[in-house]
């Protein structure tokens, strides 16, 4: 009888066990899943919030009068100094721009090698179009576009950090000038915020240009849309991609010109993507002083990608937010415009677009 009631209670304190073992796998079952809707949730959650705040920011209107000022720019590609292009090429471009707020053309002259040399090979009808564009449209300035990879997130590219590279760059910058060049456009990614070597490179490009009554200008990387950005971008990847708000300042108060790269955003919307704009117009205003330039970039090409999503980064949507930043920071700012990348890319919508939103 003993043994009977020991068994007995022995199946019960098993059963009792394997049922409290059920319920405790259902128990850790239901957390996994739990924990599973709810990290993305979690992650989910600050974008969205980001993409309503930058969709908020793109509302409103933009005060009247905010259109050209007649300092914008156009990027040109290779083709216009390596022999490819002829008269009738600048005939159709002159046409193109009459009656626009086109004032320089920064045409791509370089690439500089990584030791800083630009060989005069590069460029072997630079004067040709430079003359030609001075006949056909008096008084736009035609700006050497320079640029190169830097060596900040690889082995191979440019060393800023050596005094030798310095040294070239600015001896080349004087040697495309000697050409007839009205200014030196300098852009060289990736430039990581705060980098010292570069403001000293534009100090002596700076005292070169100026001695010519000549121009300096630089394509800007955006400014961190949140404090610090970069340097939280910095820790998990090699490519920080913002400048701080501070460092565009110091370069923007070297340089006659500035122009904002605002695309390649990754945006997935022309409302997040114009208020992103609006956003960097914004930033970009605040630390830019009244005797530099500011303009800002247009997107005038098109691709589908995860940084560039066609759909959404559109001239409208691009001109809108430069309207609406400009409205509600500086909406009198004389020395001000919109830079169009790239001239080859262009579709007659881009061209409209400027125009009509822009030009008026």
């Amino acid at each position: 009888m003993e043994n009977t009631e020991d068994t007995q209670k022995t199946e019960n304190v098993e059963g009792r066990e394997g049922a409290e073992d059920t319920t405790s796998k259902r128990g850790r079952r239901r957390w996994v899943r739990r924990t599973a809707l709810a990290l993305p949730l979690l992650l989910l959650l600050p974008l969205l919030s980001v993409l309503t705040a930058l969709r908020i920011n793109y509302t409103g209107d933009p005060a009247d009068g905010t259109y050209t000022r007649n300092r914008d720019a156009l990027w040109l590609g290779h083709a216009w100094v390596d022999g490819r292009k002829k008269d009738a090429d600048v005939a159709a471009l002159a046409r193109r721009l009459r009656d626009t707020g086109i004032r320089d053309l920064y045409v791509h002259s370089g690439p500089l090698e990584h030791d800083g040399t630009l060989p005069e090979s590069v460029y072997p009808k630079a004067r040709w179009f430079i003359d030609a564009v001075h006949d056909q449209l008096p008084g736009v300035r035609v700006q050497a576009f320079l640029g190169d990879v830097l060596a900040t997130e690889g082995d191979e590219g440019m060393h800023l950090e050596n005094p030798k590279t310095r040294a070239a760059v600015l001896r080349s910058a004087g040697g495309i000038l000697d050409i007839g060049y009205e200014g030196i456009h300098l852009d060289l990614e990736p430039m990581h915020s705060g980098d010292r070597n570069f403001l000293t490179l534009l100090d002596a490009l700076g005292r070169e240009t100026r001695s010519r009554d000549a121009r300096l200008s630089v394509a800007a990387h955006q400014i961190d849309p949140l404090p610090n950005l970069h340097t939280v971008f910095g820790l998990f990847t090699e490519h920080p991609k913002w400048w701080s708000q501070e460092f565009f300042g110091q370069v923007a108060r070297r340089v006659d010109q500035i122009a904002v790269m605002s695309y390649d955003t990754a945006q997935p919307l022309e409302g997040t993507y114009g208020g992103y704009v609006a956003q960097q117009t914004s930033l970009a205003l605040e630390v830019t002083p009244p005797s530099t330039d500011l303009l800002m970039g247009l997107p005038f090409y098109y691709e589908s990608n995860f940084s560039h999503w066609g759909h959404a980064e559109t001239v409208p949507a691009a001109v809108r937010g430069v309207r609406l930043g400009l409205s509600r920071t500086d909406a009198d700012r004389a020395r001000f415009g919109v830079a169009l990348y790239i001239d080859f890319a262009a579709t007659e919508a881009d061209w409209r677009a400027y125009k009509e939103d822009w030009v008026r």
